[in-house]
């Protein structure tokens, strides 16, 4: 699953470890702003916190696929469907209801019959500002410095300092002033 390969997701480790996650994401929703609780949660459910602020309530599949680096906030209602990793840069910003999404399904609706899914990574530099629901989609890079405009579902790679808006998301062009 974590090399993208196909995989089952009623696979029984598989759905072993969601609970896992679920019962750590329960836990975790039902606290408050300081709560000694949260942290203790964050170690146990993600791949590395190191003390990243997430708003309640936060979602995930396994959770231990995600690795944030010091001083991202991350707003209240995202989702990070992390059967594949998801590495998320130093001081990175991430708006409410956003999805950032490394699974994905067959298009052929007989080969979704068969109930198999696959993934691909997803990469967010440091200093990345994701506007409110905003979308990242499967095996997107996203470099240091960019700006994921609000309500953008970004398809393609995002090179470093660039501002993307839209569906699918484009790169605007740099004006003075703007980043």
């Amino acid at each position: 699953m974590l090399a993208g390969a196909p995989y089952d997701p009623g696979d029984a480790t598989l759905v072993a470890i969601r609970r896992k996650a679920q019962g750590l994401m329960r836990a975790y929703n039902q606290t408050i702003d300081g709560d000694a609780a949260r942290a203790a949660v964050m170690g146990d459910l993600l791949g590395s916190w190191n003390g990243a602020v997430i708003r309640a309530p936060f979602h995930v599949d396994y959770g231990a696929h995600i690795h944030f680096e010091p001083g991202c906030f991350v707003n209240f209602n995202c989702v990070i469907l992390d059967v594949c990793e998801v590495r998320i840069g130093a001081r990175t910003q991430i708006g409410p209801n956003v999805q950032i999404l490394t699974a994905d399904h067959p298009r052929d609706p007989e080969l979704r019959a068969r109930a198999q899914e696959w993934g691909r990574p997803i990469s967010i530099g440091a200093d990345v500002w994701i506007g409110g629901g905003a979308i990242i989609l499967p095996g997107v890079t996203i470099s240091d410095g960019a700006i994921i405009g609000a309500g953008a579902v970004v398809t393609r790679d995002v090179p470093a300092g660039a501002t993307v808006v839209g569906n699918p998301a484009r790169i605007l062009p740099k004006t003075d002033g703007q980043g």
